[in-house]
């Protein structure tokens, strides 16, 4: 249990309570304290009294672990050196840098005259020199104790996060509902999420279980480790419920979008796998019908369960008879294609109520194909069938339909990796009246479904504008990271980006970039190693390997730059993609213009995320200048797939440009939606001000937990707005 330790502080920011020796551990609790002003975090009252009662070897140990934890979560791990010593300050003209990294390269060299090489000599020597191989070009010039001695001490400013820390319950308690949250939940679980519940699965196996698992990918993963010691799965109810499973047990992709390389199984594992199958058969042979989705790989599957050894299970043998062409079934999704081929929509709807989630998710096709006076039918079968869909479902074709009226700008598809691709949106846009219709069949079926809060609701307005939950896949891990789509609020006169990545084998040299563009999303400039500066914006210098790890910054006053929409990107010039490195993250920084400090301030840090998307080059968050002068951002988390070698913010501008216009454009689905239809139940809710008094226990909701919240108050935050979703 142990090993969980950080991940409950760094995904709750909580503090499992230790069940140590009783002492004086109060000058440990200051010292911890103090400690964690310096990285943006501030021990609550409780945590502090815990750690003081602890003995001091005790609480030492927690204190590290914490500190350890939280720095790790702001990206105060590792030491940021820049290639500018004194960056910001002191950052030469691009063409100036090359020319002096020439002339150290080529100071033997003597120019017509005899003497030195002029400046214009050593531009004529230019077009023949790899500058990336001067020898003073790509690496440290000095350690990063030399850094941190040419800059002062960080000026507190009032701005600066303060993140507060509670106490939690027993590690067991908080490993056991950590548990529970994850398999509990109504959306998708993230790469990241999803290798965290794989892990919790093999310590709470005989723990508490949840009465229903939602997911089915996350189905998958508690059956992977039921398989592991021989237990009967569990919640299976479809064939590609025990692919999923398979795929799991063998450490491939449960999501099945690549295929896995099945692991050798013993018999009485395959029997778990094929019992499964029979009982899912043999109750629905029309179930056959989902093996053609995943032919190739049921066939790789079959090699190592062997069917025919198991002649007491027919129906689970004809899983594989379908896979290899001997037996036909049809699917379901195959039967509504017919029907549309065959331009017969009435039979197209009829058949889609045995599946309504797909119902609802060919909606719009429905729409579109439908004559006028077809409308009112498709809509009459959507009403008869929508409260047998999940609210997940509901809620993103409430958010699909607001962005039907007008074509997109482009239509992005995300696969679950993230990696992004665009085309043009040649869809016929729907009516706005039959939008309104559909909109309010979702809407009341939502509304009843939205649970009643006993309690008072306290709302922090910062999480409005948070985009709903709808997938985990479109997050991204770290600190105060928002789904995409969310827009939150920018406060500070100077904002700093920064991109820290660490090699594994391979030599790899990661750009950090800047893509400038003005209010039609036009180019108007771009900050990255071809080019240290434009319109106030510097670029911290290019390091071109990472043994051991290297950082870039970009520094962007938000009052003195022309731009209209900033979009920072991180490419992969060469080496290792960001699924290979070590480590690596994006992140940024809001200061005042008087402060002065480290080029990397953990108490400035608002944003920090792993970047390990599939893709080389990285888009996690644009940047928008409202009509007020004031700025948001708007979390992309997408990868474009780039180059093999040589990704340069020059070459991927226009893509980069259609695909933060269409992210801008897109309306997403709020929390504040949510809200609304729970106030409208309760009578309203009251704005969070951290002066407010409580008489009794809350239903708080809002990106952090603040301090002095009644016992027994409900609390719903980042890592639980899922919560939020109605069932």
């Amino acid at each position: 249990m142990q090993e969980f330790t950080k991940t409950i502080i760094a995904r709750t920011l909580r503090v499992p309570a230790v069940d140590g020796a009783s002492g004086d551990g109060t000058g440990v609790a200051r010292q911890l304290d103090a400690v964690l002003v310096r990285t943006g975090f501030k021990a609550s009252r409780e945590l502090l009294e815990h750690v003081g009662a602890l003995e001091p070897g005790t609480a030492m140990d927690l204190a590290l672990t914490v500190l350890g934890a939280l720095r790790e979560l702001v990206g105060d791990h590792v030491q940021h050196n820049t290639y500018f010593i004194n960056f910001p300050e002191g950052v030469p003209d691009t063409v100036e840098f090359w020319i002096s990294c020439l002339r150290e390269a080529l100071v033997s060299r003597v120019g017509a005259d005899g003497g030195v090489l002029s400046d214009e000599e050593l531009m004529q020597a230019l077009p023949g020199i790899n500058l990336l191989a001067l020898p003073t070009y790509g690496t440290y010039q000095h350690t990063y104790a030399e850094m941190v001695a040419a800059h002062d001490d960080l000026i507190p400013s009032v701005k600066d996060r303060v993140t507060v820390v509670h106490l939690g319950k027993p590690l067991a308690e908080e490993v056991s509902n950590l548990y529970l949250s994850l398999v509990e939940q109504t959306t998708p679980l993230g790469e990241a999420d999803l290798q965290l519940l794989h892990q919790l699965a093999k310590a709470c196996l005989h723990g508490p279980q949840p009465a229903e698992i939602p997911i089915r990918e996350n189905r998958a993963v508690i059956n992977a480790a039921r398989l592991d010691i021989g237990a009967e799965l569990i919640a299976v109810d479809t064939v590609t419920d025990v692919l999923r499973v398979a795929c799991q047990y063998s450490g491939g992709d449960v999501s099945l979008g690549t295929p896995t390389k099945f692991r050798s199984l013993r018999t009485s594992r395959r029997r778990v796998l094929m019992r499964a199958l029979e009982a899912v058969v043999i109750d629905s042979p029309a179930k056959l019908g989902d093996v053609g989705r995943h032919v190739e790989q049921w066939k790789r599957l079959g090699e190592g369960l062997r069917p025919s050894d198991f002649p007491s299970l027919p129906h689970a043998q004809d899983v594989f008879r379908v896979a290899r062409g001997e037996k036909t079934a049809l699917s379901l999704a195959g039967r509504v294609e017919q029907a549309f081929a065959g331009g017969d929509l009435a039979r197209a709807a009829q058949l889609l109520t045995a599946a309504p989630g797909m119902l609802l998710r060919q909606l719009d096709r429905l729409l579109r194909t439908a004559e006028p006076g077809q409308v009112d039918d498709v809509l009459k079968i959507v009403a008869s069938v929508v409260d047998q869909v999940s609210g997940r479902v509901l809620l993103g074709v409430r958010e699909h339909l607001a962005n039907r009226a007008v074509p997109d700008a482009a239509r992005v598809f995300t696969n679950q990796a993230k990696r992004s691709w665009v085309t043009m949106d040649t869809r016929r846009p729907l009516d706005a009246a039959v939008i309104g219709q559909a909109t309010a069949v979702l809407d009341d079926v939502l509304a009843r479904r939205v649970p009643v809060s006993e309690q008072l609701v306290v709302v922090d307005p910062d999480v409005l504008d948070v985009a709903l939950p709808l997938s985990g896949k479109a997050d991204g891990d770290g600190f105060g990271v928002l789904p995409r789509g969310s827009v939150s609020r920018i406060d500070g006169e100077l904002l700093r980006f920064f991109c820290y990545w660490r090699e594994t084998a391979q030599r790899t040299d990661y750009d950090l970039s800047l893509l400038m563009l003005d209010d039609q999303f036009g180019f108007q400039g771009q900050v990255s190693w071809t080019n240290y500066g434009v319109d106030g914006v510097y670029y911290s210098g290019d390091i071109t390997s990472a043994a051991d790890g290297a950082t870039e910054f970009i520094d962007v006053p938000l009052g003195g730059t022309s731009a209209h929409y900033l979009v920072p990107q991180v490419n992969v010039y060469s080496g290792e993609s960001f699924t290979d490195v070590a480590e690596s993250m994006f992140g940024f920084m809001t200061q005042e213009r008087a402060q002065r400090g480290q080029p990397f301030e953990p108490a400035t840090v608002r944003m920090r995320s792993q970047m390990r998307g599939a893709g080389r080059v990285a888009l996690p968050v644009v940047f928008i200048c409202g009509e007020d002068g004031r700025w948001s951002a708007k979390w992309t988390h997408l990868y474009q797939r780039g180059a093999g070698w040589g990704n340069r913010v020059e070459a991927n501008r226009m893509s980069t440009a259609l695909l933060a216009q269409s992210i801008v454009q897109r309306e997403y689905l709020p929390v504040s939606y949510l809200v609304g239809m729970m106030a409208a139940k309760v009578g309203g809710y009251v704005e969070y001000a951290a002066d407010l008094q409580f008489d009794g226990p809350v239903t708080f909701i809002g990106l952090r937990a603040p301090e002095g919240l009644p016992e027994g108050s409900t609390v719903v935050t980042l890592d639980t707005l899922h919560q939020l979703i109605p069932e």
